[in-house]
């Protein structure tokens, strides 16, 4: 569905092809052919909602970004923002991608994923959130239909852009209320990223709006605002755990505690 409050004029439909066609033959494109054809929230959301309509698949689900404020700043932000993600693009751990053929740019982040087991509804509260669905350990991987982006990329680029999505791997999924006996219990699940067996960081899951259920909670409520709603099945990787490094051949691991296992992707060149 696309916003019902904006008409995208020639142009941001024109952008939303030219996304269309980067995301299709992986030729990336240039920010200064773009800048300022975008330049509030709706209309960016607008346009991501023509490329999705364009890409003529089903939405998975969704990635929220932006949701500490070390990232909001970097992006001259002061919410989160999300994007939608075609079913294909949710992989089970162990996953295998190849940096040529499937990405462009891409970054890789470190969260925990939520997956709806009936329709989520905004006035749903956070331990509503809690009983209503799964949770798993996620590696999600940022990719941009534009060249050098990161960080510099304006936000409504961002948005316009699915929220610069890519891949999200996923682990094992359980009952998010048997997880956490509360809502509290999502803010301390740590997490220790490692690349090729080293060590490469470590982060919390409190970075994530101070708890992960808050970044559903708010795309559940921006999603209504916009006439759509996040619907059983539908997964959404909620927010990153650190400040994501470039995504770079080798394998990549997410150990997490609370029981949520190992979560792998095999990187080919």
């Amino acid at each position: 569905m696309t916003n019902q409050n904006v008409t995208l004029n020639t142009q941001q439909k024109s952008f939303a092809q030219a996304l269309f066609n980067a995301y299709q033959t992986k030729q990336p494109l240039k920010r200064a052919d773009w800048e300022g054809v975008v330049t509030d929230d709706e209309t960016a959301y607008a346009v991501q909602d023509c490329v999705a309509q364009l890409k003529q698949l089903p939405t998975g689900g969704y990635k929220v970004s932006l949701t500490s404020q070390q990232t909001q700043d970097m992006f001259d932000a002061d919410s989160p923002l999300y994007g939608q993600q075609v079913d294909s693009h949710f992989l089970p751990s162990p996953a295998v991608l190849s940096l040529k053929r499937q990405t462009m740019a891409p970054l890789l982040e470190v969260e925990l994923g939520f997956r709806a087991t009936e329709d989520l509804l905004p006035s749903d509260s956070l331990d509503d959130l809690r009983h209503k669905t799964t949770v798993c350990g996620t590696l999600e991987l940022p990719d941009c239909r534009f060249a050098d982006w990161f960080p510099d990329l304006n936000k409504y680029c961002v948005m316009s852009d699915c929220a610069v999505g890519g891949y999200v791997v996923y682990g094992s999924e359980r009952p998010a209320d048997e997880v956490f006996s509360t809502v509290d219990d999502a803010a301390n699940v740590s997490a220790t990223l490692y690349h090729d067996g080293q060590k490469d960081a470590t982060g919390q899951s409190s970075e994530v709006l101070g708890n992960p259920f808050k970044s559903l909670q708010w795309l559940v409520g921006k999603l209504s605002a916009q006439g759509k709603r996040f619907r059983a099945g539908q997964l959404v990787s909620s927010g990153t755990f650190l400040l994501p490094p470039h995504l770079t051949a080798g394998k990549w691991e997410a150990k997490f505690d609370h029981g949520f296992g190992d979560v792998v992707v095999n990187v080919n060149d």
